[in-house]
């Protein structure tokens, strides 16, 4: 059966690349696609960029909306690896791919490490299967957490509206 790509990892790439396409890096919109297409006409144009296509740090940072700071962050605890020449760094697509993962990670609330065990088990054994199983796993511990945090949050509010539901009988009672 062909690999799929997925939300977390790549589709089949060489060992350690990381595509784009799947990690939620703008891509470009294809010509044949009518007003309203679905998402699943856009994809990448990896036709149009060279494969050696480089970034600076400023290029990166200003395309993902975050600091250069939180760049050097992700740096620091290994989650992206940039070439360094003298102390430039260079971004290839390896690198922006997976920055895009852990923005996305991020995004859906998954800590650091999570996002680190996600994106770095595509390059290792079990590759996608286990990458998959294993995301699964933490999506399910991901929303019974938000479930979880929403039941609490109904709860207060309707402790919250009790408590003013007394504050404005006794207002009254006292007007």
């Amino acid at each position: 059966m062909p690999s799929r790509s997925n939300a977390w990892s790549p589709a089949k790439v060489p060992q350690g690349a990381v595509t784009e396409a799947a990690a939620g890096v703008p891509a470009q919109v294809s010509a044949d696609v009518p007003p309203g297409g679905s998402d699943q006409a856009l994809k990448p144009n990896l036709a149009a960029a060279p494969l050696e296509q480089s970034w600076s740090i400023a290029q990166i940072a200003a395309e993902f909306g975050i600091t250069h700071r939180a760049v050097r962050h992700y740096e620091e605890l290994g989650l992206i690896s940039p070439e360094r020449r003298g102390t430039q760094r260079i971004y290839h697509r390896r690198e922006r791919t997976r920055l895009a993962l852990i923005l996305r990670g991020k995004r859906l609330g998954f800590p650091l490490e999570e996002i680190r065990t996600i994106v770095d088990m595509y390059d290792d054994i079990p590759g996608e299967v286990g990458q998959l199983r294993y995301v699964l796993e933490q999506v399910g511990e991901r929303r019974a957490d938000l479930e979880q945090r929403r039941r609490d949050l109904d709860d207060l509010f309707e402790e919250l509206d009790e408590f003013e539901r007394r504050c404005r009988e006794d207002l009254a009672a006292m007007e």
